[in-house]
């Protein structure tokens, strides 16, 4: 006899929510997982990360929405919700992550839906979470692939200043991608 375990919805550990001009950075929700899965699925999105593989597997939308509702999370994440301006539900992610062996520093990540791509939403979502300081770092790093320098602008025009060249692993691509790595200390 097989028995299942019926999904729990249960409350995610809190999270501050921010608001923007155009955005408010909410928790993921369940109702979410659609537009993740269609958005992260998107080719043009995974290769612009490391961690998103394409094509994206079944599941892995429900189980980012899990790991960011935990309470064992080391990563913030935000959904960036247009809806207040008629954007969407869905625009981008943003995950600010505590580094482990870096007391006090943490890296941010971040992609945008190709529809709302060259909006300004990723700017707009950077510097509130930068603002809000939310994992009170004293210091936060990112790291863009060298083929995305409007990633990069993100960054510069938040403040984060250049520390040099490095190499990631991306996961849709198969390869080890050169990167541009950006600090911002608060």
């Amino acid at each position: 006899m097989i028995h299942q375990n019926p999904v729990i919805d249960t409350p995610p550990v809190a999270q501050l929510t921010l608001t923007t001009a155009r955005l408010e950075l909410r928790q993921p929700r369940r109702s979410d997982e659609g537009l993740l899965r269609h958005y992260a699925g998107d080719e043009r999105v995974a290769r612009m990360t490391r961690s998103i593989p394409h094509p994206l597997p079944p599941g892995a939308a429900a189980a980012f929405i899990d790991t960011a509702r935990s309470a064992n999370r080391r990563e913030d994440v935000w959904i960036l919700d247009g809806t207040r301006v008629g954007l969407g539900e869905v625009v981008g992610v943003l995950g600010l992550e505590r580094l482990r062996d870096r007391e006090g520093q943490s890296e941010i990540g971040y992609w945008i839906a190709p529809a709302f791509w060259n909006a300004g939403l990723a700017s707009e979502a950077v510097s509130a979470v930068i603002e809000a300081n939310p994992q009170g770092a004293t210091s936060i790093m990112g790291s863009v692939f060298q083929d995305n320098p409007i990633s990069a602008r993100v960054l510069t025009n938040a403040g984060f200043e250049y520390l040099g060249d490095a190499e990631a692993f991306c996961v849709s691509r198969g390869a080890i991608v050169p990167t541009w790595t950006y600090l911002r200390k608060i």
